[in-house]
């Protein structure tokens, strides 16, 4: 017997020939459809809020009032879940947020050798055909933690969207991530 991952057997029948043999085609991935969207705050391990400041450049982990979550402003989330061929990557997702009356995207870029996390101008597509840099597998964090989560880019296996303290800021990063390694920076509630 063979084990075989489920992205190893995408097939479908193709016809059925002499003496009734079926006969099988690989499926091609299908693009990326989003299929539904929620509305969340982002929360670290310390309960700190992933508030967007497009102005400055940056997303960080703070410490909000709840007068200031009533405004909302750069914190309340769009999260698109994409449907997929293959689940075991975990969930694509999407990440957008207003501020003011202006809708931003989440993305990574390579700058200076180093992967960044920006937030762009405008709004996350309804299909995506191939890889996106937009696009993140939410997986749960651990198996004993199944309402926190952990966000794999998914243009880079075992690169995780974290935290990482700059000053006084909890400046959100991408992280690499040893296998099997368990990292609180990376724990993130919905």
């Amino acid at each position: 017997r063979v084990k075989m991952s489920a992205e190893e057997i995408l097939v479908r029948a193709v016809e059925l020939g002499k003496n009734f043999c079926l006969y099988f085609d690989e499926l091609e991935c299908d693009a990326l459809c989003k299929e539904k969207t929620l509305h969340r705050v982002l929360r670290n391990v310390n309960s700190q809020l992933l508030v967007v400041r497009p102005d400055l450049n940056v997303a960080a982990f703070e410490d909000v009032t709840d007068q200031e979550m009533q405004s909302g402003k750069g914190m309340h989330f769009s999260i698109h879940c994409y449907k997929t061929t293959t689940p075991l990557a975990g969930m694509p997702v999407a990440f957008s947020v207003q501020v003011e009356d202006k809708s931003y995207y989440m993305c990574c870029e390579r700058e200076c050798g180093e992967m960044i996390v920006r937030f762009k101008e405008g709004e996350v597509p309804k299909e995506i055909p191939g890889e996106s840099n937009i696009i993140f597998f939410k997986k749960t964090f651990t198996s004993c933690c199944s309402k926190a989560f952990k966000f794999e880019y998914s243009m880079e296996q075992g690169m995780f969207l974290a935290f990482e303290e700059e000053g006084y800021l909890r400046k959100l990063i991408l992280k690499k991530l040893a296998k099997d390694e368990v990292d609180e920076t990376m724990k993130m509630s919905l």
